[in-house]
């Protein structure tokens, strides 16, 4: 939910496309594919456009089960070349984006040995028959050796290990003692992928005049041999003539290729829901690291421990999409089961949710196949439209955050191929945004820190340091440049007016939920109250020239989203009233 802004406020960045609406490729869709897309493009000196219907980064890209991972999964289904993409780009990411991508050790509790083993042919066969079992210790160890194998670049991450029961119960005490083994190895974890994605998103930019990219601008047909797009703030239109069109806009795929005015087919996406707790003994039970497995239901299943709270999450159900993804109760009763399978001794209850997110996966279209075995890789589809003339349109089909540098090279390389252009820089160990000279050791941080923390002290510049990675220096300088100097918010401590100030004006924020939703954590971690709100709407009002009554329409906007699409109700008055699942 989104209110209108002043029809008479600047919309600089629009008015420059505006005035210029031609470019070589027009990239329709601002998630982590469309956006890492732009970014390759941007760095190979091709004039690109990117336009994103509502803020970066808000569609499927924002429900993510905030993992960076091979997909050990994804072998029963004999996607062989999509895990050992998916393997080198998570060490790649490891390298390139060391400030928000983290190793990950991830624990499958297994309750028998040999589960599945009859099964699991029939299913890598048809994808369709046969009951879902869940795996046992057999299937699990073969699988995690092939994905071990896939792993051979000087050990980004150990090779997995398996315990029986007693040195498991151990380790951690609290698990199920029904338990016969548990298996433990490494993924990833991008804590906050909503951040990383701007820092993309900036490094595209950062690369000349000749990339533009705009949020709350939508494609909605064509015209003038163009795409045809509005201004979902002001609602002008115009048209943006390109020699390539890229539609990036994942789930919306079709819907978006039939407003240009072709029908297609490609879409099948999958609602996926998560929940977020405040509960201490659950966050402790998982000593640091990831409980994954499979229900007997065939669904995967994430106990993750993330910014002092516990994230669970997630199923795999048919996507509506003329209906909003929302988190519902069964699905939340279906979260609170699986804990209690995992932890049996530790209570789950609903007033320990703070949080709720739901989102479609991009899938391709799959007929009777079920969901749990839909093709999680992703292809690139060419073709014209008669309303934009010669122009090719390049449909992305699939594709997930682990494989999106990947992804965007091949989206890149065909849009390239069409220009008749070559590829003059490559992303392959391109260190993105903050990850740029990230210190890798504790005393290469020390020193980052006693060079940079002199203006806002070293425990700051630390929280800076691990917040943004090194564009922290940036927030430093801002900080030290404001008349409020670093004074912290008395509603959330944890960030400051000048902080907050500095995002609004620098990282696109259209709307006040987008600094609560994507410039923070504040809503994730059940952060956020009425004063919360209010606070930062005064900054944001005065950063951005709001009238009093736009800044009440946006602080009532965000309290009236939390509530419809996170399940998270706040006091609107004077905000005494924590944040509460309803």
């Amino acid at each position: 939910m989104t209110t209108k802004s002043n029809p008479t406020a600047s919309r600089t960045e629009v008015e420059r496309l505006r005035d210029r609406p031609r470019a070589q490729v027009l990239v329709v869709g601002g998630g982590i594919n469309g956006i890492g897309t732009f970014r390759d493009l941007a760095l190979q000196g091709v004039d690109v456009v990117l336009v994103e219907r509502g803020d970066f980064v808000s569609g499927a890209s924002s429900a993510s089960s905030h993992m960076i991972h091979g997909g050990v999964r994804y072998l029963e289904n004999g996607e062989f070349r999509l895990v050992k993409e998916s393997v080198t780009e998570r060490n790649g990411l490891l390298k390139i984006a060391p400030h928000y991508v983290k190793p990950l050790q991830t624990t499958i509790p297994i309750f028998s040995t040999f589960s599945g083993l009859l099964s699991a042919p029939l299913r890598f066969l048809t994808h369709k028959n046969g009951k879902p079992k869940e795996r046992g210790a057999f299937l699990i160890k073969t699988g995690l050796t092939i994905y071990d194998s896939f792993s051979r670049d000087g050990g980004t991450v150990p090779r997995h290990q398996f315990h029986g029961r007693r040195k498991s119960l151990q380790t951690q005490p609290e698990l199920n003692p029904g338990i016969k083994y548990t298996a433990t190895y490494f993924d990833a974890s991008v804590h906050d992928p909503e951040r990383l994605a701007l820092d993309v998103l900036a490094d595209g930019l950062a690369a000349g005049p000749h990339a533009r990219a705009v949020n709350y601008v939508e494609a909605i047909g064509a015209r003038d041999g163009g795409v045809l797009v509005r201004d979902r703030e002001t609602g002008e239109e115009f048209s943006i003539v390109a020699d390539v069109v890229v539609n990036a806009t994942g789930p919306w795929t079709d819907l978006t290729n039939q407003a240009l005015g072709r029908a297609t087919e490609y879409m099948g996406g999958t609602k996926g829901s998560h929940i977020v707790l405040d509960n201490a003994e659950l966050l402790e039970a998982c000593k640091g690291r990831e409980m994954f497995f499979e229900n007997d239901d065939g669904r995967i299943v994430l106990i993750y421990p993330l910014k002092g709270k516990v994230m669970v999450g997630t199923t795999d159900l048919e996507a509506d999409m003329s209906e909003r993804a929302v988190c519902t109760e069964d699905e939340i009763d279906y979260f609170i089961e699986l804990v209690s399978h995992v932890f049996p001794t530790i209570p789950v209850t609903r007033a320990q949710i703070v949080y709720t997110f739901s989102g479609v996966r991009p899938l391709p279209h799959h007929d009777d196949t079920q969901p749990g075995f839909v093709s999680r890789d992703y292809r690139i589809v060419p073709g014209t439209i008669d309303g934009l003339g010669t122009t090719t349109v390049l449909s992305l089909v699939g594709g997930k955050w682990t494989t999106f540098r990947a992804l965007s090279e091949h989206l890149a390389n065909e849009t390239l191929k069409v220009l008749g252009a070559v590829r003059s820089v490559s992303t392959a160990g391109l260190a993105i945004g903050g990850g740029v000279g990230f210190p890798a050791t504790p005393s290469a941080e020390r020193d980052w820190v006693a060079r940079y923390g002199a203006d806002v002290g070293s425990a700051r510049a630390t929280q800076l340091l691990h917040r943004y990675g090194t564009k922290a220096t940036f927030v430093i300088d801002a900080i030290a440049g404001s008349d409020s100097d670093d004074t912290r918010l008395e509603a959330a401590p944890d960030y400051s007016r000048a902080e907050i100030e500095y995002l609004v004006r620098t990282e696109h924020v259209v709307h006040l939920l987008d600094v609560f939703l994507r410039r923070t954590s504040l809503a994730f971690t059940g952060s956020i109250s009425g004063s919360v709100v209010h606070e930062i709407g005064e900054i944001a009002a005065m950063a951005l020239g709001w009238s009093p009554n736009r800044r009440s329409e946006e602080e009532d906007a965000v309290i009236a989203e939390l509530a419809d699409a996170h399940r998270v109700h706040l006091e609107s008055e004077d905000g005494s009233e924590a944040a509460a699942l309803r």
